[in-house]
């Protein structure tokens, strides 16, 4: 078979066929392989809490992302070569933006340079379809599910962002347990051109209602933020939201809003555990701390003109840390609590080995997970964000 030397031309080729717009991903997976002259190549999805690979073609097999070659290009965001007595196969990460996805496996006899380029420019467009059709194919969503889902949490996770989003400026990053029973916890995070928004919310209770308060309060906050208003606004629109609609429901909350040109940090808490802050592999003891102001919903009546925000000038390199009180309340494996100063000493221990911000809210999660005594009392949800500037 011929093929162009150009990857970037045959995926046009491929793409410009509007016999390919309406196949389902496996089919075009095997169709835009045949583009490219690649002898085969399988999709492999990540499930929600991030433990195995789950492939789209029902020939292949489950793999562990701790246990496997595939699950290291996962957790490094890097390419892997595997080789067995049929050939090679190169395990690329499927990556949209910032986000990890899950992993493409590349079937060739042999990785020559020009293979390993028609095997990435495969992987960037199957990153881009798979973000494009999880929304509404179910068959995404039961490929990223290994249990039963209760309604509170497929109510929350309908309305989640994506786990990781970035630029060259910032990353983003949040983890939230326990995945399929969640109540009321839920995070945030959105770009603008000069902006990275944050924010994690804790609805009192652990049912459908934590859950709609919850919702409600991340789309009063949405609608608000995307009309140019405030931090301040912002709290208010919430208070106003579930006043109006939950008024027998609160939740505390941390909202954040970081100009990726200064690195200046805005924030306002309402009830919530301070953010933490981490410069130079140390946590600055009360840094983020101010007076927490009441929780957002009924308790706001009790507040006395518009919710105050503070301020903060970030270095380069900084990371901050929301959480909540699920993450830190939660048991080791000796039986204590987690607590503030050991999990800010796991984040500070990753960061000093260089290891990629989801990937390390990921190993934390399920250190306290896999603990053998593990009893998540509350939701924990966590959020961390760096900001970095590019600089000349």
């Amino acid at each position: 078979m011929t093929v162009p030397e150009s990857a970037e031309g045959l995926l046009g080729e491929f793409l410009a066929d509007p016999r390919n717009l309406p196949l389902d991903l496996a089919t075009s997976v095997a169709s835009a392989s045949r583009a490219l002259g690649l002898r085969g190549a399988v999709v492999y999805i990540a499930d929600i809490q991030q433990r195995r690979l789950t492939p789209l073609n029902a020939a292949a097999s489950a793999l562990v992302i701790d246990d496997s070659l595939a699950g290291w290009s996962y957790r490094t965001q890097s390419l892997r070569v595997e080789e067995d007595d049929d050939g090679l196969t190169a395990w690329l990460p499927l990556i949209d933006g910032s986000e990890r996805l899950g992993v493409l496996a590349v079937r060739a006899p042999s990785l020559d340079p020009g293979v390993l380029r028609r095997g990435r420019a495969l992987a960037a467009l199957l990153a881009m379809m798979v973000t494009s059709k999880r929304t509404y194919k179910d068959s995404f969503v039961r490929s990223s599910r290994t249990a039963p889902m209760e309604l509170p949490a497929e109510l929350l996770r309908a309305y989640l962002p994506p786990r990781t989003i970035g630029t060259t400026h910032t990353v983003s990053t949040a983890v939230l347990e326990p995945a399929y029973q969640v109540g009321g916890d839920a995070y945030d995070h959105a770009l603008s051109e000069h902006a990275l928004h944050a924010g994690i919310v804790d609805a009192v209770g652990h049912n459908l209602a934590s859950g709609l308060t919850a919702v409600v309060s991340l789309a009063a906050c949405r609608n608000a933020r995307r009309t140019g208003a405030d931090l301040p606004d912002l709290a208010g629109a919430v208070d106003e939201a579930l006043i109006e609609w939950l008024p027998d429901q609160f939740c505390t909350a941390v909202l954040a809003r970081v100009d990726l040109s200064t690195g200046l940090m805005r924030w306002v808490n309402c009830g919530h555990p301070p953010p933490l802050l981490i410069r130079d592999r140390n946590v600055l003891a009360g840094a983020l701390e101010r007076p927490a102001q009441p929780p957002m919903g009924y308790p706001s009546r009790f507040v006395s003109g518009p919710r105050e925000a503070h301020e903060f000038a970030l270095k380069p390199g900084d990371r901050v840390l929301m959480y909540t009180d699920g993450v830190t309340e939660a048991r080791t494996a000796d039986g204590s609590e987690l607590g503030l100063d050991r999990f800010a000493d796991h984040i500070i221990r990753a960061t000093a080995t260089g290891e990629l911000a989801p990937e390390t809210l990921r190993r934390l999660i399920h250190s306290l997970l896999d603990a053998e005594e593990h009893r998540l009392r509350d939701d924990a949800t966590i959020l961390m964000f760096e900001w970095r500037p590019v600089t000349a």
